[in-house]
């Protein structure tokens, strides 16, 4: 190994070790299994690495000619690859494809969201053995239909595409978003729970655990804490939709989530038919990768805790987030709640391969992080960023939109490199037992 890859090594094991070290001392087994799930493929190492992103982000600030007071302080998404897209009802009971998985949110660098997708595109397109042109032709695509969506958007919006629904999606898109019209609220229930003496329980098994008395109480009385930071239109539901009919443990939730402690509550719906059911999630909020890398007292400030400023963050980035969307706390930790969508669907990209498809699928998706990006400034009810976020970015560009671009073009294939690279470091270190808990 060169010095220059001993280096690089001993890097990635400090941030690694910075940003997981506590939790992985509680639950070594977990970080075990998101490792080796992080060690498949270079684009699995990225999306469990953002720590590893942000930390070479140090610095850019000062770099990056498109970011200045307003430009470096905008709601951003956090952790904005490729496969954090997919479908969902929003609150006025519309099917929208769009940006989803809000846990790394926060407010940056607009870039940084930008870089990071960027990247994760170059990762995606060589797993797929396309040229570096394509790989070009594809992130300019993105960045000119997020720059002409947001300049849209800053004109007043009538030329802008909007939200990604049934009316207007096509192609891959809209594939997906028929696919998560078949789902039904019953299809999810039989999945995860029984009927036992004519009530609705949650099933055990598969990483699901039943939970003793005294911890059902504890997350009964956060569910109830949670109620209060409910939307006035979910509020008015009727008492019986309140009513918790069963609690069971979650174990091994995902890439990002491991160690972390989730329950699932069966809450009676909205009449007492059994098929009106619902399933919603409570887990524990982590502090999010980019928060260690920007030093802004006003945002650390703004949020009681984690569960707090995961919540916000989704109900600022997201028009008509999820109407069960809230907060808690359990134990003392921030707690995140929210509905287990029976209606998520999430893209797959094994089945787009082509340029013509991808170009198409990533113009769409390049519009639809403009308007997240729009969406969390001056005229959102939250006023930690008070001003106008597309405003302010198309200011920035200004007419250098084919520099802007390449700016994009170029990080998306030199990070792209430098994650190829830095798997195999990692393949390596956790292979020989150089994590801390492998």
């Amino acid at each position: 190994m060169t010095h220059a890859a001993d280096r690089r090594s001993a890097f990635i094991i400090d941030v690694l070790t910075g940003e997981f070290g506590a939790s992985m001392a509680l639950d070594p087994a977990a970080f075990r299994r998101k490792f080796r799930k992080m060690a498949a493929t270079p684009f699995a190492f990225y999306r469990g690495s953002a720590s590893l992103f942000y930390a070479d982000q140090v610095g850019d600030f000062a770099d990056d000619r498109f970011l200045d007071e307003r430009t470096g302080r905008v709601w951003i998404h956090g952790d904005l690859h490729a496969e954090n897209f997919g479908t969902y009802m929003n609150a006025s009971g519309q099917l929208v494809f769009n940006v989803n998985d809000f846990d790394e949110a926060y407010v940056g660098p607009f870039t940084w969201d930008l870089k990071r997708f960027a990247a994760s595109v170059a990762l995606l397109c060589y797993a797929k053995a396309l040229s570096d042109r394509v790989i070009s032709d594809l992130v300019d695509g993105f960045a000119r239909a997020y720059l002409t969506e947001l300049r849209a958007l800053a004109a007043g919006g009538d030329d802008a595409i909007g939200s990604i629904t049934l009316d207007n999606a096509d192609g891959v898109l809209r594939g997906v978003l028929q696919q998560a019209r078949l789902n039904t609220r019953v299809d999810l229930l039989a999945t995860q729970t029984t009927i036992d003496n004519y009530e609705r329980r949650f099933s055990l098994g598969d990483g699901v655990y039943p939970v003793d008395p005294a911890t059902r109480a504890k997350v009964c009385a956060a569910f109830a804490d949670y109620l209060g930071t409910l939307p006035e239109s979910t509020a008015r539901l009727r008492p019986v939709a309140a009513h918790v009919k069963d609690v069971v443990l979650r174990k091994g939730v995902g890439i990002g989530s491991a160690g972390l402690p989730s329950y699932n509550l069966l809450l009676e719906g909205h009449t007492q038919a059994l098929e009106n059911d619902v399933v919603i999630y409570m887990k524990q909020a982590q502090v999010p990768a980019v928060a260690r890398h920007i030093d802004d007292e006003r945002v650390r400030g703004y949020f009681r805790h984690q569960g707090h400023r995961t919540a916000e963050s989704q109900r600022a980035l997201q028009a008509h987030a999820d109407p069960w969307l809230g907060f808690t706390e359990l134990e003392g930790a921030g707690q995140l709640v929210a509905e287990v969508s029976p209606y998520a669907a999430d893209l797959d990209w094994a089945d787009v391969n082509e340029p013509e498809e991808l170009a198409g699928v990533l113009t769409d998706l390049g519009r639809a992080v403009a308007r997240m990006h729009s969406v969390a400034d001056d005229e959102s009810s939250h006023d930690l960023v008070d001003y106008s976020t597309e405003e302010s970015i198309v200011a920035a560009v200004g007419d250098d939109v084919d520099g802007f671009v390449a700016h994009l073009v170029d990080f998306a294939h030199a990070y792209g490199a430098r994650a190829r690279k830095d798997h195999q470091l990692f393949v390596d270190l956790f292979r020989n037992g150089r994590l801390p808990g492998s």
